[in-house]
């Protein structure tokens, strides 16, 4: 029951995707809450896995508020990284061309947080640190690639570094990374790093010495876990789903949290609930939990067109490859959902493109799914919507909107055309 006086919740107050952490709807699955908080409290780094608006980035930013976030994008090197570290820390480091200290390095403060950061560890750094002037100092053989350096700055600010979207980073930097995590932990700086990959403890199998120094946390969901969402955010708006309607939400979520919040949002939409009832009200309109999809796919119609643009304009820039790369990407698109979702290995999609095209082979096509995340993302590095896992040789569906996407939208890819004009060729190399 609604108190007195206090204003009515909004729908968009309760569900839906956001930056904020929507608290009438956020469910605590599994008591990952108290796992995460545990780890936070030992020594050890933390990777928490799961696929794009899986709830990652409301459970990271519920359990460590105050956190020092980096955003990963394709091609962010190790050094980019510590120098994005040391900014919101207020520290630059200036590379300058100087004989005043034979490999000395320059850096500069900004505000209150870089010169306090600078004054605690400046016993540590000892006889290396010099000031020019105020805001500026020598730091012999210091810079943003010294992680000694860099864990100091981290510990002096008594905040905790979130590495979000790790896996935008490429293979080598993810490796060169998950070798510097170890040096870290060596000096006693553990860090959160947050993205999306299949593999289990991806870090550890780059790095084995990571083995005992980091804890992996996969984040999925059950579909009784989602169900709970829609209970815990109804009550918030005192009405209440079927459980007819509420299975159908589910159904389309395709095991994505995020995905279930914008369904569960556009349903009240289909039903004219803009805010909390004052009587109890049940929604069990099938219909309405079917018109939300087909109105959020067709809100996703220009991000996967956008896609589509971006592959096949992709594809056409490799001539050498170019029928592997649509073969493979007419292979993968009309795969189940539970493929893409548990992974769908090379051999499968191998065989099913050799058996429409014979010239295919299969080490040009490993090839080929190597490069294929290149092909999805914009300018930005944004956009990864499928991504294959080199340890295990599988393509992975990263972002499930499109699944609900090609279920409710009529879709014709471009590479189905591609495959004609490129089968016309005389062959496929790479």
């Amino acid at each position: 029951m609604r108190m007195f006086g206090r204003p009515k919740k909004l729908s968009s107050d309760v569900f839906g995707i956001s930056a904020e952490i929507l608290v009438d709807s956020y469910v605590d699955r599994g008591s990952l809450d108290a796992e995460i908080k545990k780890h936070i409290k030992r020594k050890n780094h933390i990777a928490l896995r799961g696929e794009s608006k899986c709830g990652k980035s409301w459970i990271r930013k519920k359990n460590v508020p105050d956190a020092i976030v980096v955003q990963c994008r394709l091609k962010k090197t190790s050094a980019e990284i510590y120098k994005d570290i040391l900014a919101e820390l207020g520290i630059s480091i200036i590379v300058e061309k100087s004989d005043k200290i034979t490999g000395g390095t320059a850096i500069e403060v900004n505000g209150e947080l870089g010169r306090s950061i600078i004054a605690k560890i400046g016993a540590k750094l000892g006889s290396s640190l010099s000031a020019e002037t105020a805001n500026k100092y020598k730091v012999l053989g210091k810079g943003e690639n010294d992680l000694k350096f860099i864990c100091e700055a981290i510990k002096a600010s008594e905040r905790r570094v979130v590495i979000e979207d790790f896996h935008y980073m490429s293979v080598d930097e993810r490796k060169a990374f998950s070798f510097d995590m170890k040096a870290m932990w060596d000096y006693e700086t553990y860090l959160i790093v947050v993205g999306v990959w299949s593999q289990s403890n991806m870090l550890i199998y780059l790095n084995p010495d990571l083995a005992g120094r980091i804890e992996e946390i996969s984040i999925y969901w059950s579909d009784d876990d989602l169900k709970a969402i829609i209970e815990k955010g109804s009550r918030a708006l005192n009405v209440s789903f079927s459980s007819a309607l509420s299975s159908r939400l589910v159904e389309d979520s395709f095991g994505n949290a995020g995905l279930l919040q914008k369904l569960a949002l556009n349903t009240l939409d289909e039903v004219d609930v803009s805010e909390e009832q004052d009587t109890p009200l049940t929604i069990d309109s099938i219909d309405a939990g079917e018109a939300a999809g087909m109105k959020y796919a067709e809100q996703l119609n220009p991000a996967y067109q956008q896609f589509a643009k971006r592959v096949s304009s992709g594809i056409r820039s490799r001539t050498d490859a170019t029928g592997i790369y649509a073969h493979a990407m007419a292979v993968i698109m009309a795969e189940s959902d539970d493929d893409l979702k548990k992974g769908l290995d090379l051999h499968t999609i191998f065989s099913k493109a050799n058996a429409k095209q014979p010239r295919i082979k299969k080490g040009n096509l490993r090839t080929v799914l190597e490069k294929f995340e290149g092909l999805q993302i914009d300018e930005d590095g944004r956009g990864l919507v499928l991504s294959f896992n080199e340890a295990t040789d599988e393509i992975h569906v990263v972002d499930r909107q499109v699944l609900l996407y090609r279920k409710y939208a009529t879709v014709k890819w471009p590479w189905d055309n591609m495959i004609a004009e490129a089968d016309g060729s005389e062959g496929y190399a790479d």
